[in-house]
């Protein structure tokens, strides 16, 4: 009998971090960021079989490590049976080419690596569109030494999406490729925009959790909703949007919605690319910045979410920190402050909080009350069904509807108010 059974192949990789005085702390390795790298490495499916931290004044502009520690690299390469060797830092095109040649393998730097989990995790239409956008983008500059490697390194990490199909175009055919995402994906945003306008309408506020990659938003957003999202310990677990109604009290319902999780050296590729889904944090009328308090880097991801909040100009909208993992926070004080909660989105604690500070900030003190409506009055039911939250209708000598409004709606309506 024969066995059709086959073996899944798996990367292996050596990673490569240079730390040098000349570069700012962004642009740096250090231990905790190759860290990081070694779990989006098992993210994406591969193993690390060794690891270099090269501390160096400045970066060599040919190998970027340098030409020892090339060889040393390149040493540890064969002694692992390494297929690919992947950078924590950015590289030119040039020391990518450069770097391949000389170490006989593929090599990659930390976008392509980021870029290559979004390729597998994208489900919806638009985080595909968006994920081959950046795509693109990156592997323009590289074309000339890049579809040699593909080619080398079919199906392995870093050659999911457009350069697996893609390795004969060139670069006039990519030029009109990202032109005609671009207009797919400002689509995507006219089709937003037209949606938003409608929840403005309904005066429905809208509520975005952010956040670090893993820190728990998705798992919040279950837990306050029952969304039912798959929630793993992995990094980028979560790309596509999921936005859920949250009945913060009976007068007040708010639209929450989980975005993807930031992380430090996120490539601007992406950053550029996701704004159609990340614009929505400009116009949510609160921002919940999950952190995990568990983490003992959770200041340094709390300044990179930061950051990229100013960039998608999203800096003046009202937030609250939400520290998350709260039952496994290795302080001897917990964060508290006016704008902070505490919670563990896993055993519910503080999540009750969390409801009663969103709705002090979003609750318009609508109130429920009573209209009683003559029959050729039609068009009032029609206003109170697109700007309020009807709960009931009884016809009888008059049309007596119970709604949820807001102060103004009720200042618009108040000759129809029932006599209590």
């Amino acid at each position: 009998m024969t066995d059709h059974t086959t073996e899944e192949k798996i990367d292996r990789a050596v990673l490569v971090g240079l730390n040098a005085g000349c570069l700012s702390r962004e642009e740096n390795a250090s231990e905790s960021s190759m860290e990081e790298l070694s779990a989006l490495l098992e993210t994406a499916g591969g193993v690390c079989v060794g690891t270099v931290l090269q501390n160096k004044d400045t970066p060599d502009s040919r190998t970027f490590i340098g030409e020892g520690k090339v060889a040393e690299v390149k040493e540890l390469v064969q002694g692992t049976g390494a297929t690919m060797v992947i950078f924590d830092n950015a590289l030119s095109p040039s020391q990518q080419r450069v770097l391949s040649d000389e170490l006989g393998v593929a090599v990659l730097d930390r976008s392509a690596l980021i870029l290559d989990i979004f390729a597998q995790r994208a489900r919806t239409k638009e985080g595909r569109l968006q994920v081959e956008l950046a795509q693109y983008q990156y592997l323009l500059p590289r074309l000339l030494g890049m579809w040699t490697h593909l080619e080398r390194q079919e199906g392995a990490i870093g050659t999911r999406g457009p350069g697996e199909t893609q390795l004969e175009t060139d670069r006039r055919h990519i030029h009109r490729k990202i032109q005609k995402l671009r207009e797919e994906l400002e689509q995507v945003r006219r089709v937003r925009a037209t949606q938003r306008t409608r929840r403005e309408k309904n005066e429905v506020p809208v509520v975005a959790i952010v956040g670090y990659t893993n820190a728990g938003k998705s798992t919040l957003l279950n837990a306050l909703t029952g969304a039912d999202i798959p929630a793993n310990n992995r990094l980028f677990d979560t790309l596509d949007t999921t936005t859920r109604t949250l009945e913060i009290s009976d007068t007040c319902t708010v639209l929450i919605s989980d975005t993807v999780g930031f992380i430090s050296k996120l490539p601007h590729h992406l950053v550029e690319a996701f704004k159609a889904t990340l614009e929505e944090l400009s116009y949510a009328d609160l921002l919940l910045h999950v952190i995990d308090s568990s983490n003992p880097e959770w200041r340094e991801q709390a300044a990179v979410v930061e950051s990229l909040i100013h960039d998608l100009g999203a800096s003046e909208t009202p937030r609250l920190d939400v520290f998350n993992k709260c039952d496994r926070y290795r302080g001897d004080i917990l964060p508290h402050g006016e704008d902070i909660v505490t919670v563990s989105a896993k055993t519910g604690e503080g999540l009750d909080r969390l409801r009663s500070m969103i709705g002090d900030r979003l609750d318009a003190g609508a109130h429920r009350v009573t209209f009683s409506l003559p029959y050729d009055k039609g068009g009032v039911l029609d206003t109170l069904y697109q700007e309020a939250k009807v709960e009931t209708v009884e016809y009888g000598e008059t049309i007596l509807v119970t709604a949820v409004c807001t102060p103004r709606l009720l200042g618009q309506l108040s000759e129809y108010l029932q006599d209590s």
